[in-house]
């Protein structure tokens, strides 16, 4: 299991995980509503995943699935690679345009690739936002064989007595969302069922081999502030209205300033990769 050392900037909680997140579109829709500073705080992939991709990748053409505003894209087109970008949200497109990104409007899912195919298709903390089966069907249509899909999500863990203070918080405020971003997923594997699924999804394909696991893990410490301004970022929390995400922020802050002003957090990035078979 690769390991790095490193500071890195603080990771959103973890989106709602199994069925909950694709069939609620309107959580994903929210990102764009301040899509530049998602684009500031949203951490960056480590240097060793997108090595790990691109040594695996047959050519230098990639389509990014859900590129918001190109931070999964930007490490690979440093590379020397070709990107195209598929994103429903033009708020969060027009961040990527911005930064000379081909972006595509539309849901990954009902897109036409109009019969382009691609060496790689990665997604970048979008996978669970697609749905299962039209996704992976898609995905196995636009890949050349011997390409990869390589799916791959930043996630934070906490120390457990600090993820337990925010849930509380969370769960006091009675957000009506379908989900607590700090006890929707397992510590140690945040978003294990998603790869489950979408690894059962490929098997039923028949277009693709075993799904290959890879995990990146190193420490960060993380500011008040900082935490602070990334969580306002995450998914539903971002929906939230503006004296619940107040409150929110101002309580959370209060726990951070109880534990000495800033957080030591385990950080993980976890990625599935897998190669589309020749028919």
């Amino acid at each position: 299991m690769p390991t790095l050392a490193a500071s890195t900037p603080p990771t959103p909680p973890p989106a709602p995980t199994g069925d909950a997140a694709y069939r609620h579109p309107e959580l994903a829709q929210a990102f764009g509503s301040d899509a530049e500073k998602y684009d500031r705080v949203r951490p960056r992939y480590p240097a060793a995943l997108v090595d790990a991709v691109v040594e695996r990748l047959p050519g230098r053409a990639i389509l990014d699935v859900g590129i918001g505003t190109g931070i999964s894209a930007e490490p690979f087109r440093e590379r020397g690679f070709e990107l195209l970008g598929i994103e429903p949200d033009p708020r969060m497109a027009a961040v990527a345009r911005a930064k000379d990104l081909v972006v595509e409007d539309g849901r990954f899912e009902d897109w036409d690739p109009a019969g382009r195919t691609f060496d790689g298709v990665i997604a970048g903390q979008t996978w669970h936002w697609i749905d299962p089966v039209a996704g992976t069907a898609k995905a196995a249509g636009v890949l050349r064989p011997g390409g990869r899909l390589a799916l791959f999500w930043n996630t934070v863990v906490p120390a457990p007595e600090v993820a337990t203070v925010f849930a509380d918080i969370f769960e006091s405020l009675e957000t009506g969302l379908p989900f607590n971003p700090w006890t929707v997923a397992p510590a140690a594997d945040p978003y294990g069922a998603i790869i489950d699924r979408t690894a059962d999804g490929l098997r039923a394909t028949g277009a693709f081999g075993a799904v290959e696991r890879l995990t990146f893990e190193w420490q960060s410490t993380t500011g008040r502030d900082a935490w602070l301004e990334v969580t306002s970022t995450a998914g539903g929390i971002n929906r939230l209205p503006s004296d619940k995400l107040e409150l929110l922020l101002r309580r959370m802050g209060a726990a951070i300033d109880a534990a000495g002003g800033s957080l030591v957090v385990g950080c993980t990035t976890v990625a599935a990769i897998a190669e589309r078979m020749p028919d």
